[in-house]
């Protein structure tokens, strides 16, 4: 296979149930809590599409059908605003459903993230494909897919995204063990360790969100038995394919140094509808000397709280 062939597909996990935001999450999937005045899932569906990935396939699972509808044609909704001469709105409303070709798989098992990608085998079929999960924010101002999809044209193998974390940090998340690629702006991974004690990690680069991977993954994750936690992990796939000698080995990385929002998180969630709230040109302008009148009532709290546990 050419180290070209072209990336075109994407796949979405979203077969999470989302516990961490219950109840919000016991009637609706977590994809689908609003950052502003859109679906946490629509942004993710955005990158891929400005990558140029418009075949989206979507792992879902049990009560998720309100994603299906989100992308979907509201004709009803869409009549109304045209009746009304209210544009704005209805580009929005439609904008969601011309973004790409969607399609929808059911994961079954929830049996790990590993599990969710080789669902998409049938699909993806013999090619290069993305897989950005759904937590994962990257602001659209900031590069990242199509920089990663271009080292695995050049590299021919798989790429993760890496982002820099503080030491104490990185026992929440998968971390990479990489060297230097001489004249390169990406780096070679050769281990990656799920979730290590701080003082057992090989660095302070964290696993992110974004995966380009070789098709070679498929027949490495069907031979991959569950590990931790019980599920079949796409980490220990990856371990296996960076130190594969064969067509479609070896990973590669791209460090990322721009704004990425968790909304898995429930206080990393809350900072990302700020973020982006306060850029945005129809509320930033009133947002934020609101959130600065907030911070000086706040800092005046603490500061009157100080003296009263200082005396006891």
């Amino acid at each position: 296979m050419s180290h070209a062939q072209v990336v075109c597909k994407a796949v979405i996990p979203a077969a999470g149930l989302g516990t961490r935001f219950l109840p919000a999450t016991k009637a609706m999937p977590k994809e689908m809590l609003p950052v502003v005045d859109k679906p946490a899932i629509q942004y993710v569906v955005e990158e891929a599409a400005r990558a140029g990935l418009k075949d989206v396939l979507m792992i879902t699972g049990r009560n998720k059908r309100s994603l299906e509808d989100h992308f979907d044609r509201v004709p009803f909704i869409e009549e109304t605003l045209e009746a009304k001469g209210d544009h704005a709105k209805l580009a929005a409303v439609r904008e969601s459903s011309e973004l790409a070709d969607i399609h929808y798989v059911r994961q079954g098992d929830p049996m790990g993230l590993g599990h969710a990608v080789l669902r998409a085998k049938q699909h993806v079929g013999d090619e290069p494909f993305a897989v950005l999960l759904g937590d994962d924010l990257i602001d659209e101002r900031d590069e990242l897919l199509s920089e990663m999809i271009a080292v695995q044209q050049a590299t021919g193998g798989s790429v993760i995204a890496l982002m820099e974390v503080d030491p104490e940090q990185i026992s929440a998340y998968g971390c990479a063990d990489v060297s230097a690629v001489e004249g390169a702006a990406h780096v070679k991974v050769h281990g990656l360790v799920e979730k290590p004690a701080t003082a057992d990690a090989p660095s302070n680069l964290a696993v992110i969100g974004r995966y380009v991977l070789h098709p070679a993954v498929f027949e490495v994750l069907e031979q991959t038995g569950p590990g931790r936690g019980g599920e079949i992990q796409l980490t220990d796939a990856l371990q296996t394919l960076a130190k594969s000698e064969e067509e479609g080995g070896g990973v590669y990385a791209v460090v990322f140094k721009g704004r990425r929002y968790d909304t898995g998180d429930k206080l990393s969630y809350i900072k990302a509808v700020i973020s982006l709230a306060t850029e945005r040109e129809d509320l930033g302008q009133d947002l934020r000397p609101w959130i600065l009148e907030l911070a000086a009532q706040i800092q005046a709290e603490d500061q009157r709280r100080v003296p009263e546990s200082a005396s006891v």
